[in-house]
Order: C-alpha cells, then sequence, then structure tokens
C-alpha cells in the first residue's frame, strides 16, 4: 500500500508539473487545431466530434484528481511552514497553530476575536 502510495505521488507530482507547462498548452492547442483542420474531411461526422468529446472527458476527469492531490499537497506544506512561523515567533498566539483542523464554527469564531483585537490595539 505504501509502495501504491508513493508511486501515485511520484507520478502525480510529474503529470502535474508537466501539465502545467508551456509545452503542454501547446501540443493541447495543435491537437484541437489538427482536429478542427481534419473536420471537413471527415464531413464533419459524429465520429470526428466524439473523438474530441470523448478525449477532453477523460483528460478533464484525470485531471481534476491531479489538481486536488497538487493543492492538497501545497496547502500541507503551507500549513506547517505557517506552523513553524508560529513556533518560532515569541510574540505569536500558539493557539492558531493547527486552526486548520477545527471545526468551521470554532474558526469563525477566532476570525471574530482577532478582529476586535485589531480594532482595540493602538496604532
Amino acid at each position: 500500500m505504501v509502495l501504491v502510495r508513493l508511486s501515485f505521488d511520484h507520478v502525480a507530482s510529474f503529470v502535474t508539473r508537466v501539465a502545467g507547462s508551456a509545452y503542454a498548452s501547446g501540443s493541447a492547442f495543435v491537437l484541437i487545431l489538427t482536429w478542427a483542420v481534419l473536420g471537413p474531411h471527415y464531413h464533419y461526422s459524429e465520429a470526428w466530434q466524439m473523438v474530441v468529446n470523448t478525449g477532453t472527458t477523460i483528460i478533464t476527469f484525470l485531471m481534476v484528481f491531479l489538481i486536488q492531490n497538487a493543492q492538497n499537497r501545497d496547502s500541507k506544506a503551507l500549513h506547517l511552514k505557517m506552523d513553524e512561523v508560529i513556533r518560532a515567533t515569541k510574540e505569536a498566539r500558539n493557539e492558531y497553530r493547527r486552526i486548520e483542523d477545527l471545526p468551521e464554527k470554532q474558526i469563525e469564531a477566532l476570525r471574530d476575536i482577532d478582529a476586535d483585537v485589531d480594532t482595540t490595539r493602538p496604532a
């Protein structure tokens, strides 16, 4: 199970980097342009239309999971970095560490308390 997870993470990182590159955008543009140019040759048939519809649907479906995986990794890394900054700063309030794990109502309450502190602090 660990090996599968490591393999998925490795593949997801690689595909995310490649899919976000200029080469991927250029390749997608060339593929769509080629498909459009071939339209008259295939008399704009249903099969011609299904090629792009099926391809884009499959790619979109897979990319949703890869994008979510990348966002989750980035979010976890950002939270760990911010937790380290909070730990390293004497004036920081340690109760703000790991607040991303709190229920939404508690986060809203902390936000309201923080807004009150900002209005009572001298400038």
